[in-house]
């Protein structure tokens, strides 16, 4: 049976990964060390979803391995070799704000991990498909400067400017401020584009908006709207940082984007890179997000606004998808903004293996 390695496995999309793929009857390989609880706190546990993807799957092993690790890593990729079909890399440091208090760390996890699974691929599996989840990071603080528009609970850009419908990949991801973070995803980003031109093998970048659903384990430091989600069912204090809680951010549901790197999956192109995130279907700024919450509780959301925005953050952020629609006709969304929130909202107040890990 053909295996599907899955780096971050019980992380947002990792999950998302590991799900999709063993219910097709795929064997999945899981690497996950549970670094994101280092980095985050207990917040950013993802023992809970372990433990739930070794419960609903008999398909599904676990190591438990740190991606900078290449002896480790290679020992996985000999042991399993030919049988591997797909690799979805999706370990990472997510945030930007803890890549600035320890740059080496980030830098190791996210750019230096990323050759070790490339490297592991070029050795022992080269005519697997590999698909890195890179970040519209890359892009840094360019979308900033396009002419936005303040409303009355977002920021906008005019029906008429070209990037109306979303960010494209013509964007540059030069002479921009990225963040540490940032950085140390173009170096992983620009290296598995490399790899599929220079040595022809089917790696695809998919640089994600914000990415979303009821797996993820949201902290301050990283998961916008899983966090905020969970701020209103635990009745604790969310902080807005800068742009008067207007910025806009395009989310897609997990499912959606674990979708595409299924259709990608089957028709790969080597060293593609792909803008993948919510679009005009489903993107909202924190303000209507928490009007959302209030909704969904019945009770006033508590917040409070700093009014210093995070280095590099985007004011607003909408993905041009129509690269991926043009190259995958097929593939379609199926979560709206509404329905993520409310799946959000309704895991946090039911799922008792995620409160027993808290």
């Amino acid at each position: 049976m053909a295996i599907v390695i899955v780096t971050g496995s019980c992380g947002l999309i990792g999950s998302e990964t590991v799900s999709f793929f063993a219910d097709k009857g795929f064997n999945i390989v899981g690497i996950d060390n549970n670094m994101r609880k280092s980095f985050f706190g207990a917040d950013g546990s993802i023992l809970w979803n372990k433990k739930r993807l070794q419960k609903l799957y008999k398909n599904y092993r676990h190591y438990s391995v740190d991606i900078r690790n290449q002896g480790k890593i290679n020992s996985i990729f000999k042991k399993y070799n030919k049988d591997i079909a797909l690799i979805v890399h999706a370990a990472a440091q997510p945030s930007h704000d803890w890549a600035a208090k320890d740059p080496t760390v980030d830098f190791g996890v996210n750019a230096q991990g990323t050759l070790v699974m490339l490297e592991a691929l070029r050795k022992f599996s080269p005519r697997a498909v590999f698909i890195f989840t890179s970040t519209n990071k890359v892009y840094g603080d360019t979308p900033n400067r396009l002419p936005l528009i303040e409303k009355e609970k977002r920021f906008e850009i005019s029906f008429d400017h070209k990037y109306f419908k979303g960010i494209d990949e013509t964007m540059s991801i030069d002479n921009s401020l990225h963040s540490v973070f940032g950085a140390s995803k173009v170096a992983a980003d620009i290296m598995t584009q490399e790899y599929g031109k220079y040595f022809h093998l089917k790696t695809g970048v998919f640089r994600g908006g914000c990415l979303t659903g009821p797996a993820h384990s949201g902290a301050e430091l990283h998961g916008f709207l899983s966090y905020l989600v969970k701020c209103c069912v635990t009745k604790r204090k969310y902080r807005i940082y800068g742009y008067k809680g207007k910025q806009v951010r395009d989310n897609i549901h997990s499912f959606d984007l674990v979708n595409a790197f299924y259709h990608y999956f089957q028709n790969p192109r080597c060293g593609e890179v792909y803008n993948i995130g919510g679009g005009r279907f489903a993107n909202v700024s924190v303000l209507e997000a928490i009007e959302m919450c209030e909704k969904l509780s019945g009770e006033k959301f508590d917040y409070e606004y700093i009014d210093s925005s995070r280095i590099g953050d985007h004011i607003w952020w909408v993905s041009d998808v129509s690269k991926f629609k043009t190259h995958y006709s097929d593939w379609q969304y199926k979560f709206g903004i509404e329905d993520t929130i409310k799946q959000i909202y309704d895991n946090y107040s039911d799922n008792d293996n995620y409160r027993q890990c808290m």
